[in-house]
């Protein structure tokens, strides 16, 4: 490769030549500022990042644009490179562009791929609401046998898309393809309640599932995959993965109760009337399901500007008591009965938020809502279960708020779903044979 050649898009064999030159500026060009000294001097791997950092600049662009080239050679940059930059629609969209070429995929997989909550969900993760927008990625999607033609059509439909980011999309039934090597994991398919069947026969169904995928995450993933059950139960389901899983850290596990967070803010933000944004620090306590504790104790709400605590705001402690959690605990069952179909579309939001703040972290001074695994809490909930608490993210791993108060009323709700996870596990465990 030549010195003076404009090299665009990125081109990836580049990227492994000469690296050596990196660790040095251009003479005469020693004193540039931070962040392209260093990024001449860093080795290539630290280069990826740090080059999209300099790129999402404009005056970084056109100062690197100007230089002779950039990190040995990795992308050759002069005036007339700098025109093909802009054309590509702005800054920023550059760096994307250049930083979505450098990074290698992830490999997400999506369970029940076939069915509404996939459908609602895959397209946002493909377009990059989730992973970043800089993130290219790889989707696997299985399902049962009999959905495969089903499944066939939303594979077109992703392609169909064109979105940069999805780099492949393999469909299967085989737990084998679908688990491999994977850097995240969202579990939605499970056996549904079907009429008639008694819940201890849909624990029954759905242990065997979940076992099943526990053991292939086990066999075939890495073992830093991150894994968020969504299929109902969606407690005991992830507590059977994860103890179908000894090499994963049981960290790594998570469940949805996401959704459940996301109405009860939007609630409170109704009755308010403000965005769901100005509602921070809700908490959903416990099982997802109808015994779940929507806890706003902790709750503020930005009024005109200043952050308000929200019974203070609501002004209603009846309703923050009553009809508020009856609500957010019933509100499945609620739109079932009006669209006679299960949420989807705001459960995919949920996933997408759930699995977002997984990767990219909590704000300062704010939580959210996960199922976690219990054992070492300081909110006096049974060990060995997999239990809703707040939660703040810092480099993808969790960490439960400590600390907060607990008053009588929330003590009972927080032990009646507790109670309800315990009785769940134990008959989900017999039929586990442990």
């Amino acid at each position: 490769m030549l010195d003076g050649e404009t090299v665009w898009p990125f081109d990836k064999a580049a990227w492994s030549e000469k690296t050596s030159e990196c660790r040095k500026p251009l003479k005469g060009q020693e004193n540039v500022p931070d962040f392209t000294a260093a990024h001449y001097r860093e080795s290539a791997g630290c280069c990826q990042k740090k080059m999209t950092t300099c790129l999402s600049r404009k005056a970084n662009i056109d100062m690197v644009a100007t230089r002779q080239h950039m990190c040995s050679d990795h992308l050759l940059l002069r005036e007339e490179s700098r025109g093909d930059l802009r054309k590509s629609g702005s800054s920023t969209t550059a760096a994307f562009v250049l930083a979505a070429e450098m990074a290698e995929p992830i490999r997400v997989l999506v369970t029940g791929a076939a069915g509404q909550i996939a459908y609602s969900l895959l397209y946002g993760i493909a377009k990059g609401d989730v992973f970043g927008k800089d993130q290219p990625l790889s989707l696997l999607l299985l399902d049962i046998t009999p959905m495969l033609p089903v499944l066939e059509g939303v594979v077109m439909e992703l392609q169909d898309c064109a979105l940069p980011l999805l780099r492949e999309v393999i469909p299967t039934d085989k737990e084998e393809v679908a688990f491999k090597d994977l850097d995240a994991a969202i579990l939605v398919g499970s056996m549904p309640r079907r009429e008639g069947m008694e819940r201890k026969d849909l624990l029954k169904a759905n242990v065997a599932i979940f076992k099943s995928q526990g053991e292939a995450l086990n066999k075939y993933s890495k073992k830093t995959v991150k894994v968020l059950v969504v299929g109902n139960p969606a407690n005991t389901n992830c507590l059977i993965a994860a103890k179908s899983a000894p090499s994963i850290p049981k960290e790594n596990f998570s469940c949805l109760t996401r959704l459940d967070h996301n109405r009860a803010c939007s609630q409170v933000a109704m009755r308010c009337g403000v965005g769901a944004n100005n509602v921070k620090n809700v908490i959903i306590w416990g099982n997802h399901s109808s015994t779940q504790y929507p806890d706003v104790h902790h709750c503020m709400v930005n009024v005109q500007g200043k952050d308000v605590p929200a019974f203070d705001a609501i002004k209603d402690d009846a309703w923050l008591k009553g009809d508020f959690i009856s609500t957010v605990q019933q509100r499945g069952a609620a739109v079932i009965k009006a669209r006679k179909l299960s949420s989807a579309m705001s459960a995919a939001k949920a996933i997408c938020d759930h699995m977002r703040e997984i990767w990219t972290g909590t704000p300062e001074g704010e939580f959210i809502s996960m199922g976690i695994y219990s054992t070492g809490n300081s909110y006096g909930v049974p060990e060995d279960l997999v239990y809703s608490f707040p939660v703040s993210i810092k480099d993808k791993t969790w960490k439960i708020v400590d600390g907060l108060a607990i008053n009588d009323f929330s003590r009972a709700k927080m032990d009646a779903t507790a109670a309800e996870l315990v009785e769940e596990r134990d008959t989900a465990l017999s039929f586990l044979g442990v």
